[in-house]
């Protein structure tokens, strides 16, 4: 029978798909050294009729992720039909049915312990020294939405047409790379799921959608710290009101108190005093432009404000004010990773429906942009990332990336 060729419609015309080709995807062997740290994982559900194993799989989205040519799963499908790339990765052909059949299959929270390995590689590489000096490690915490296909019945959200999943994170500000993350339906909640990922010595540094009494009391509990915006109309009672040096004034701090938050109840499950601090912030030089943007959590429009103030509940008792709200400033560092993991590494790309399946395709995306740091020790950055994309398609030589790096270090320097 004669097969129609491979077309596709741009504009109102037929355009001819480009086929995958060998030379673009070249780089695959600078992934080798990557792909002996998934060994241990091939021997998960072992079957002697399966073609594709859990470490197998794995590779296969580490280089869909550093190859930008392959832009679906049917184009990293096409990709391992190349015999050439197949022996130098040392990884088999698999079919669309093998890998819907090995995402929903293999347990996803094996990958967290070569994430972890990964994360004891890496070295710190925040340059502001205050950050470095704190007793705990500053965590920001955060979730985002990855939208979702109707057709995907676990991934919960507003109602049967809108469905989404949630990426719980926890990113290490000091190292810049996640440190915890989990993958839950669009509607769970996000308070519940850092409560169950707490480790002890860190600073958890969250918006005020994690303010709850109850997750305060279980950071404290894990010897663990806290620094969370809370709603302006916050109940407490003041204890102690601290004196605001010029400094602290000229960055916008208006109050500095010690209290007891909350009413009675609340009280109860926090009985030690914390630390409420007020700072004026205005937006108006940064104002967004643009359409306004749906809140995921109140299912309303956001309004811009040219001047508000936030209000800051912390344990840390003898931390500057200055440095309290300098931490709470790189809260937003997780909100530009969430952009680089979207709009970048397009992360977000349905490669898998099931939980399970996006688990894993996450989790991957996440030891991507761990891999990024590891390789250049810098924050990802869409300029890095396409740097060590052409790299491993072969048109960057070694001494080519460490010049491009050190002329990005000594830009870095100068702003």
């Amino acid at each position: 029978m004669y097969k129609l060729p491979n077309l596709c419609i741009i504009g109102g015309v037929r355009k001819r798909k480009p086929t995958i080709k060998d030379s673009d995807v070249q780089g695959a062997k600078h992934l080798r050294r990557v792909v002996e740290l998934l060994r241990p994982l091939h021997d998960q559900r072992p079957d002697p009729k399966r073609r594709l194993h859990y470490d197998e799989l794995c590779a296969w989205l580490l280089l869909y992720f550093f190859s930008p040519v392959l832009t679906s799963l049917r184009g990293l499908q096409q990709a391992s039909d190349i015999d050439s790339l197949r022996r130098r990765m040392k990884l088999p052909r698999f079919s669309l049915g093998s890998f819907s059949e090995a995402s929903t299959l293999f347990d996803p929270e094996l990958l967290v312990p070569i994430m972890e390995e990964l994360g004891a590689q890496l070295g710190d590489i925040e340059p502001d020294p205050r950050l470095r000096d704190l007793e705990r490690r500053p965590v920001a915490v955060d979730g985002t939405l990855l939208h979702a296909l109707p057709k995907m019945v676990w991934a919960l959200w507003r109602d049967e047409e809108h469905r989404a999943a949630k990426l719980h994170l926890q990113l290490d500000l000091l190292k810049g790379v996640p440190e915890a993350a989990a993958l839950t339906s669009g509607q769970a909640s996000e308070t519940r799921q850092l409560e169950a990922q707490l480790s002890a010595g860190r600073l958890y540094i969250a918006d005020r959608g994690y303010f709850d009494y109850n997750l305060m009391a279980a950071i404290l509990t894990r010897q663990s710290s806290f620094l969370t915006r809370v709603r302006g109309n916050i109940v407490y009672e003041t204890v102690q009101e601290r004196p605001i040096g010029e400094g602290a004034a000229r960055a916008g701090v208006e109050a500095d108190l010690i209290v007891r938050a909350g009413c009675k109840p609340n009280q109860r499950t926090i009985e030690r005093p914390l630390r409420l601090v007020r700072i004026r912030v205005d937006t108006a030089s940064s104002q967004r432009r643009g359409p306004k943007r749906l809140d995921s959590k109140t299912q309303t429009y956001r309004t811009d404000e040219t001047e508000h103030t936030l209000v800051l509940l912390t344990d840390l008792m003898d931390v500057d004010v200055e440095l309290i709200a300098l931490l709470y400033r790189h809260r937003w560092t997780v909100e530009l990773f969430f952009r680089w993991f979207k709009k970048v590494l397009q992360a977000d790309r349905l490669l898998a429906l099931s939980e399970n399946g996006l688990t894993i395709v996450i989790y991957c995306a996440l030891i991507t942009s761990m891999l990024v740091v590891l390789w250049t020790g810098r924050k990802p950055t869409k300029r890095t990332y396409e740097l060590l994309c052409f790299y491993f398609a072969g048109w960057v030589s070694d001494e080519e990336l460490a010049h491009h790096l050190d002329r990005l270090a000594l830009a870095d320097s100068k702003n």
